[in-house]
């Protein structure tokens, strides 16, 4: 989730605090994930597996050396995306990939991400590309909405150059492309990062085309 071109994390927005408003439950949701099997995902299964109902990356007996990712094998360009997770371990790190390609022949991929970490919480980052895209909630703001170690709710809302994330109901993300260069389109993708031993959820993933 750290991958940044040339070793430089680019701020390109820094946003003031965003208003609670969650986007309308209208429409019809459809699963992703049916609870007990990765059909319609692809990734390293030595890392991700199906647990209690729930995909689970990552270990929280072993270090993991690199990202890893599990992506749709279907592409999507204007949605909304709704999903529940939780990360647990010390210095655990993860995220959302939207709009997102895997690179030729390697574990990573290029595109946004909805982070899932300390100091990234409800940020918009750019993998693999030109890095953090949004100003992350403060740590007091993070407290007051996160739910560590349980269930929290991320929503992920793509429509033409605008993206906003939602997490338990609290915007923590607003952003509008500018580049008619990045793709509009693709795979969607869960994370665990590489590093110290830690393990990311994620169930209840449902999305509605726009």
């Amino acid at each position: 989730m750290r991958s940044v071109v040339a070793g430089i994390c680019i701020l390109f927005a820094a946003a003031p605090a965003l208003a609670d408003e969650k986007p309308a439950d209208q429409g019809k949701f459809v699963s992703l994930f049916d609870g007990k099997t990765l059909q319609g995902w692809e990734g390293n299964l030595n890392v991700f597996r199906v647990m209690d109902g729930a995909i689970v990356g990552g270990s929280l007996e072993k270090p993991l050396a690199h990202n890893e990712f599990l992506c749709t094998t279907r592409q999507y360009g204007d949605f909304e995306l709704r999903l529940k997770f939780k990360i647990l371990g010390k210095g655990a790190n993860a995220g959302v990939q939207v709009r997102t390609k895997r690179k030729p022949n390697h574990h990573e991929v290029i595109g946004y991400q909805a982070d899932l970490a300390d100091g990234y919480w409800g940020c918009l980052y750019d993998e693999s590309r030109r890095g953090k895209l949004t100003q992350p909630p403060s740590a007091d703001e993070v407290a007051r909405f996160l739910k560590r170690d349980q269930w929290n709710e991320y929503v992920i809302r793509c429509e033409k150059d605008h993206v906003q994330l939602w997490i338990n109901g609290r915007k923590t993300a607003d952003f509008t492309e500018k580049d008619p260069a990045i793709p509009r389109q693709g795979v969607l993708g869960l994370q665990i990062h590489g590093g110290p031993p830690s393990e990311a959820w994620y169930k209840d993933i449902a999305i509605k085309e726009l």
